[in-house]
């Protein structure tokens, strides 16, 4: 399996899955796996494309369109295997991010294997589901106007997650749109991602001890 691992310098506080949007694994995730390193993280990224990268939108469409549910959700789940096998972090807990595409799979991994979460972070993605055998808190960032997800979809996981007793906060950014915590997107709004960022770090410090 294709895959980026970012390891910090010091002592791991935590392990994360990070599950990249329909752009596949390009140079943004791998720079945001290196920002977690940074803040005392390791993180792992699997490749769900395969080495494919998409730079337009109808390029994403068609590797969305291409890629088999079996080997995706066998993707993600021998990559939560190598991230816990990690020696300083073995058989803890781990927090999963996952970016529009990836929000979606990070729900379902919160359903697939509950107990291998402590902290689930979704940018611009939702899905539907119970979630209540994972003992994952929750965080959410969210586009004010998104024509990618729809705001009763947003709405209803908030109510099913809370509904579930599950630690819940969702931001929704004033004057953005999907995918505006990514710097390579027109989308991108540099106060609502820097604000973003912060969230999650603080977030990740909270949850993963």
């Amino acid at each position: 399996m294709d895959l980026y691992l970012a390891t910090p310098k010091s002592t791991p506080r935590g392990g994360i899955l990070v599950l990249h949007a329909w752009w596949g694994l390009n140079d943004f995730f791998k720079t945001f796996c290196d920002r977690l390193a940074a803040e005392g993280f390791i993180a792992l990224a699997p490749d769900l494309y395969h080495g494919a990268v998409a730079k337009t939108i109808p390029e994403a469409e068609t590797l969305r369109v291409k890629i088999k549910r079996t080997i995706v959700t066998a993707d993600i789940l021998q990559a939560v295997e190598q991230l816990q096998a990690q020696p300083a972090i073995k058989d803890r807990p781990i927090g999963v991010i996952g970016f529009s595409m990836g929000a979606y799979w990070s729900l379902w991994l919160a359903e697939e294997k509950p107990d291998a979460l402590a902290a689930t972070v979704l940018f611009y993605g939702a899905r539907g589901g119970e979630y209540t055998k994972t003992p994952s808190a929750f965080l959410g960032h969210f586009a004010e106007t998104d024509k990618y997800v729809a705001d009763s979809g947003k709405k209803k996981l908030e109510k099913t997650l809370k509904a579930a007793g599950k630690e819940v906060a969702f931001f929704t950014y004033p004057g953005t749109g999907h995918w505006f915590f990514e710097n390579d997107r027109d989308a991108y709004h540099a106060g609502a991602a820097d604000l973003a960022w912060r969230r999650t770090v603080e977030f990740l410090n909270t949850h993963l001890q």
